[in-house]
C-alpha cells in the first residue's frame, strides 16, 4: 500500500462503501451542510497574505483552496441532477489544476466563494434527503473513472470538503481549527488515485 503525503492529504484518502445504510448516508449528508460553516471558520480573520500562502510546498494558495472547493462542488451539485434525470449520462472532468490558476481563484476574495457555499450546499442537501433509496444508485459515466453512482458521489464529496478544510490548519500560520479530528468514514478502501476531488 502506498503512503499518502501527509500534507497533500491530511484526513487520508476517500473510502467508498456500496449501499450505505440511511444512518451513514444522513451523517454524509451532515458533513456535506456543516462544511461551508466550517471553511468559513478555518479562513476567519487570515490577512490576504496568509490566505496568498500555499499549504504545502508546491501546493496551491490557501486562496486557491478555498475557491476549488465551490468549483468542484457545483460540479457534483450538476452530476447529482444529471444522475437524477438522464440515463448513464457522460459527465465531463475539468483540469481542476488550470482552474486553480485562474484569476478569480488566485485574486479573487475568499467571500465570493463563501457565499456561494452558503448557497449551494443547502439546495444541495435538501435535494439529497429527498432522495429514495433506488435515486442513490442512478449512475452516470464519468470519463476518467468509470461509471459512479449518486452514493459513490455522497462518499467523496463528504470527504472532499473535510479534506480541504484540513489543508487550511496544516499550513504554518493556522492551527485553530482541528479538522483532522472528524470521523472519517472508513468502509471498504477505495484510492481514487493523485486525485484530489
Amino acid at each position: 500500500m502506498r503512503l499518502l503525503d501527509p500534507l497533500r492529504f491530511p484526513i487520508g484518502s476517500p473510502h467508498v462503501k456500496k449501499h450505505l445504510s440511511d444512518s451513514e448516508r444522513s451523517k454524509l449528508i451532515d458533513q456535506i451542510e456543516s462544511a461551508p460553516a466550517l471553511l468559513r471558520q478555518a479562513v476567519a480573520g487570515l490577512t490576504d497574505s496568509q490566505l496568498d500562502t500555499p499549504y504545502r510546498s508546491n501546493g496551491w494558495t490557501v486562496r486557491q483552496v478555498v475557491h476549488h472547493i465551490p468549483d468542484s462542488h457545483l460540479n457534483a451539485y450538476i452530476r447529482f441532477r444529471w444522475a437524477l434525470t438522464e440515463d448513464f449520462p457522460k459527465i465531463k472532468a475539468y483540469n481542476q489544476d488550470a482552474w486553480a490558476h485562474l484569476a478569480d481563484a488566485c485574486y479573487g476574495p475568499v467571500e465570493e466563494s463563501l457565499a456561494l457555499l452558503d448557497a449551494l450546499h443547502p439546495r444541495w442537501c435538501r435535494l439529497m434527503r429527498a432522495m429514495s433509496k433506488r435515486d442513490w444508485l442512478s449512475k452516470v459515466m464519468h470519463p476518467e473513472d468509470g461509471l459512479r453512482t449518486c452514493e459513490d458521489f455522497l462518499i467523496i464529496y463528504a470527504w472532499h470538503g473535510r479534506h480541504h478544510i484540513a489543508h487550511i490548519p496544516s499550513s504554518p500560520f493556522h492551527s485553530a481549527l482541528e479538522v483532522r479530528n472528524f470521523p472519517i468514514p472508513v468502509f471498504g478502501r477505495f484510492f481514487f488515485g493523485d486525485m484530489d476531488y
